[in-house]
């Protein structure tokens, strides 16, 4: 057992007096939260503040509490984004986050932060009060040091910010692809319908967008991805060591074709070798085949300007449903979004693990929270230059890039 890490009372005293000074306070929490779900909201409460989470901090709180803004970052949200740009305060709880880009600006925000490891500590943004300890027992420590809000138009403000958000990502959910499936649907469909008690796990690449966004994590779910390096291939090992440590849980793999076809078809083998043993039998991986490196194509569009190089991004297209039928366990083949629904309904209930494959189309944009003029040039660079898939880019996304930024027009 770990031993009990926490600041001194002068330390937390003068971390509780930035913290009731701040009118607009924004919370940030990463993986080192993930055991303060409690008190994490409950020092939100008390502060009247949003909740932005880190994507290893996924699952620290759920996302149907009305003030988590969800995804912080390029996978981010727009309203964490816009809670970060319009703080006054800053209060990180056990995170390395580390695109600072996406923090107040430097001068903007008062700080505070609290991690186990020093060495963290101010290191992503200039703090004025860091505090070495234990998230949750920290938390605990510094509740009764904290006074509460009465003005909650900040609150009010983020949550008006949330509901709005919440709507559109339904709505580009469900607008229809070009060619086979809106890739955010298969997500979002999975939303609703994800037991409390799941474990989920993100592969690095575009399925890691709508793993970001568009899951809306219940309280005691569990979930991961790679971190740091965000290396490809990691949600299937993920998802068969969850099934290891918890025999008893559904385990649920995103992944896309291009990671799936460097390691995790390969790992299928593994999974079929073993889940008798389970005592529930619920593995599921759904692909998502668009048969192209889809992150990497959109970053080079609307970073760089660069139009689609085929000789790098094509990947064959292979049938994984069919793989999973050959080797013991159930396959299911998805080329319409209106059955993404009852696939999963399916799966959920299967006896045995399942591996969905889904044709989704490469031209549903996995958005940034917030366009910048730059990128948005950029973008439209790539349309002149001759993209190959130039067409179905304008038809889905053009609207939405351009719209971002340039005057009387609405992001949608």
């Amino acid at each position: 057992r770990a031993p009990k890490t926490v600041p001194y009372a002068d330390d937390l005293q003068r971390a509780a007096d930035v913290l009731n000074a701040g009118k607009k306070v924004a919370i940030l929490v990463g993986a080192g939260a993930l055991q303060a779900t409690d008190e994490v909201i409950a020092v939100a409460e008390k502060l009247g503040a949003g909740v932005a989470k880190a994507l290893l901090g996924k699952a620290a709180l759920p996302d149907d509490l009305p003030f988590v803004t969800g995804s912080i970052g390029l996978l981010g949200t727009e309203p964490s984004y816009k809670m970060m740009t319009e703080c006054d305060t800053l209060f990180m709880i056990g995170s390395g986050f580390p695109y600072s880009e996406f923090l107040p600006k430097e001068g903007a925000a008062r700080g505070v932060q609290i991690d186990l490891k020093a060495d963290m500590l101010s290191n992503r943004y200039p703090m004025e009060v860091n505090l070495v300890g234990d998230s949750a027992e920290t938390l605990r420590a510094l509740l009764p040091m904290l006074q509460q809000k009465t003005d909650r138009a900040w609150r009010e403000s983020i949550e008006g910010w949330m509901a709005d958000w919440w709507k559109k990502l339904e709505k580009r959910a469900l607008e229809p692809a070009t060619t086979g499936v809106n890739p955010q649907r298969t997500v979002w469909e999975l939303s609703p319908r994800v037991p409390t008690n799941a474990i989920v796990t993100s592969d690095s690449g575009s399925c890691a967008n709508w793993y970001a966004r568009d899951l809306k994590v219940k309280r005691g779910m569990m979930c991961s991805l790679s971190g740091g390096l965000a290396s490809m291939g990691a949600a299937v090992p993920y998802a068969i060591a969850a099934k290891f440590a918890h025999p008893e849980r559904p385990v649920i793999a995103l992944v896309g074709d291009g990671a799936m076809q460097m390691s995790n078809m390969a790992e299928l083998i593994t999974v079929a070798k073993y889940w008798k043993q389970w005592s529930d039998p619920r593995w599921i991986c759904m692909v998502l085949n668009n048969e192209d490196l889809n992150q990497v194509t959109w970053e080079q569009r609307v970073m760089n300007g660069d139009p689609k190089f085929e000789a790098s991004q094509n990947i064959p297209s292979v049938p994984y449903h069919r793989f999973a039928e050959l080797i013991g366990l159930r396959g299911f083949y998805v080329d319409d979004a209106e059955r993404m629904a009852a696939v999963w309904d399916e799966a959920l209930a299967s006896d045995r693990p399942v591996v969905i494959e889904v044709k989704a189309d490469p031209n549903i944009a996995p958005l940034p929270p917030h366009i910048t003029l730059q990128q948005a040039k950029a973008f439209a660079t790539t349309l002149f230059e001759g993209d190959p898939n130039e067409r179905s880019i304008i038809v889905d996304t053009a609207k939405q890039v351009l719209g971002a930024v340039l005057p009387g027009h609405k992001n949608d």
